[in-house]
Order: structure tokens, then sequence, then C-alpha cells
């Protein structure tokens, strides 16, 4: 297969990651030779633009990975249990980028700047870590590499744009509240997250 050949296959199109996914691919002229944008019944025939040429989002299926090289997870760690074993039997090398596959020790977690000899043990499906965590490794490899690391204690600030859609509507909307004196319970999380 020549990198120009790619077809290539986004789970979760229409989700905040899948188009900022959609948007990196662009900017660094991915080799993508045919496009496939997956989404959940809902989302089927909604319209995303790519290199110029709109493509329309099709409902996810069993059936939607036949001829794909490789799909890009991240529409949930339900979906991707469901539905990433389905598209790796089918051929397709799965890049995960949901929590489901990163404590299975049959795959492998990469961060392609620190560990990319790991691509080559794979079973069809690559998960990747945790966004803190791929910054960190990225930062922490030199280091480590010079004097080995052998304790390192982390604490992260989790953004709320990583919950989904519903979870920046809550705290768009709760912040508004806030500012008016009003409170509102709380539904995409235990606890309110304005100003937290």
């Amino acid at each position: 297969m020549i990198m120009t050949d790619i077809t290539l296959a986004i789970v979760g199109a229409t989700g905040l990651v899948g188009k900022e996914i959609l948007a990196i691919l662009e900017e660094r002229q991915f080799p993508v030779k045919n496009l496939v944008l997956l989404a959940s019944k809902r989302s089927a025939d909604t319209v995303l633009s790519f290199n110029g040429s709109s493509i329309k989002v099709q409902e996810l299926t069993q059936d939607s990975f036949h001829n794909v090289d490789i799909s890009l997870f991240s529409a949930g760690s339900s979906i991707s249990e469901k539905f990433a074993p389905i598209a790796a039997k089918a051929g397709a090398v799965v890049v995960d980028n949901t929590s489901f596959f990163r404590m299975d020790p049959s795959v492998p977690l990469v961060v392609p700047e620190v560990n990319k000899h790991a691509l080559k043990n794979h079973n069809g499906i690559i998960a990747n870590p945790n966004c803190s965590t791929a910054q960190l490794v990225m930062a922490l490899k030199p280091i480590h590499d010079y004097a080995t690391i052998k304790r390192l204690v982390i604490s992260t600030y989790q953004s709320v744009s990583g919950a989904g859609k519903e979870a920046m509507l809550e705290l768009e909307n709760h912040s508004r509240y806030l500012i008016q004196g009003k409170v509102a319970d709380p539904k995409e999380f235990s606890h309110h997250m304005p100003f937290n």
C-alpha cells in the first residue's frame, strides 16, 4: 500500500475530538485517498468538509469497515469496546483515543515520540493515553533517558471538553447562572464545574 492509497475512517467524526482530528489531518495534508466519516444514527447525513470536498457522515454499523486501512476511534469507550474489534477483524488498524483499551496488556499504549517501536507489536488495535499523559511523557522521556526517573508524583486538571458537548454546554450555562446569582443542579458531573 502506497501512503496516498489510504482509506481512513474517523469514528465519532461529528464530535468535538472527531472534528479536531479532521482539521489536523487536513492541516497536515495527511495522504488520504478515501475518507469515511462515521457517527451515530442521529448524526448520520451531516455533511463535513475535508480538503475542499463535502463528505456525508455515515451511520456507524458493523459493516462500516470494508476496505478501511486505518480507523481513528474517538466516540467513547462503549463504542470502541463494540466496534474496534470489528474494525480490526475487517483488516483496519485501529487507533483508539478512548480509555477502553488503555489498560489492556494485549494492546500497545503508544505515544509515537516516546515508544514508536511498540507500533510493531499490535493485533489490529493501538491505544493512546490520556492527553495529559501523552504530553507529560514526551517532556519526561529525554530526562528519563539521561537520568533514569524512579518516582514521579503528578496532579492534573482535566478539561471539561473531554466529557463532550453536553458537558461543555452545562459548564457554559451554569457559569452564566452563577454570574446571575442562580444555581442549577449538575447533570453531567457529580459537582459544579464553573469556577471550580
